[in-house]
């Protein structure tokens, strides 16, 4: 069958991909129409369920069975099942290699673990990736050759797609950009490394950051947000540093790989107004003419739902 009657077919079959985010503190599932489109949401808690394995894939199974008949659907309208997750995956034989915030999550085989319970086919990936593949094909991204996707939040994690397919490396570890160096020297990683990017932009370095420039404690970057509104300087000066930082880690990048397109998300992105302008003008200033200049920023589309949107992503192309 012809390519573009295959996909003319999968739509008018209108199968559903159920797209699953797990996080270290909730999880999340979403029913997904092959058009991208959310047409149903459930989400639990993790840590009741995170000190056992078999606990957690069979609350997730069967909350992946529930969202299902929710909804009056059968096996044969779903297919497949995609799920993100934080950490390491090996995509090829769906196991989770290891998952820093949720423990005993050590070469796990979830992909064959759920397709035995759902009897339903199943793909398993990084969240960050499936992130990508959402703003790529339906977000931010659609329409773009080549672009970077990064999530800021307590660590940064990126993802990669490089003419038009999502570059996973050679162990699909490719895109960990928060641990790219941006010092030869600079404070310790829980990488193992040191001077990461990571360390610069993650929500604990900007936290003690605000710290520094207000001469306060507890401060937040949502303090500083509602501060740099109301004109303070101080805090006009750290969204200048702490974007400066951003501007520095994506340089090499744009140098190296020469994207379109550079996608930010995360609870920081929400702060785009003081961060991109400067973001912009350092990659101009540092980078590479050519690639500095064609290169453009945005925000990210989706926010809490991109995983599982994404889920949709990784099932279709699979």
């Amino acid at each position: 069958m012809p390519y573009l009657i295959q996909q003319r077919f999968k739509v008018f079959m209108k199968k559903y991909v159920v797209g699953v985010d797990v996080g270290g503190t909730n999880i999340k599932l979403g029913l997904v129409h092959p058009r991208g489109v959310v047409i149903a949401r459930s989400h639990f808690p993790t840590k009741p369920f995170s000190s056992s394995k078999k606990k957690l894939i069979g609350v997730l199974a069967h909350e992946i069975e529930k969202i299902i008949t929710s909804q009056g659907l059968k096996d044969k309208d779903i297919a497949g099942v995609g799920v993100g997750v934080p950490g390491l995956v090996d995509f090829d034989k769906g196991v989770v290699r290891f998952l820093p915030n949720i423990p005993g999550w050590k070469n796990v085989p979830l992909k064959a673990i759920l397709e035995k319970k759902l009897k339903l086919p199943v793909y398993v990936d990084n969240d960050v990736k499936l992130i990508t593949l959402a703003e790529w094909k339906f977000g931010a991204g659609c329409g773009v050759k080549n672009l970077i996707c990064l999530t800021l939040g307590t660590g940064v994690g990126s993802g990669l797609i490089l003419d038009n397919r999502l570059y996973r490396g050679s162990a699909n570890a490719a895109g960990e950009l928060g641990h790219m160096p941006l010092n030869e020297k600079g404070p310790a990683c829980n990488c193992g490394g040191f001077g990461c990017f990571e360390k610069y932009v993650g929500n604990q370095s900007l936290f003690a950051l605000a710290d520094q420039v207000m001469k306060k404690s507890d401060m937040t970057t949502q303090k500083m947000f509602a501060l740099a509104n109301a004109g303070n300087l101080k805090a006009l000066q750290f969204w200048r540093e702490a974007a400066t930082h951003m501007g520095n880690g994506l340089v090499g990048v744009v140098n190296l790989l020469n994207p379109q397109l550079i996608v930010i998300g995360g609870g920081v992105s929400n702060n785009e107004k003081y961060l991109f302008p400067t973001i912009k003008e350092v990659i101009k200033k540092r980078s590479m003419s050519l690639q500095g200049s064609m290169v453009k920023i945005k925000r990210a589309k989706f926010g809490d739902d991109a995983g599982i949107i994404g889920a949709q992503v990784l099932v279709d192309n699979a």
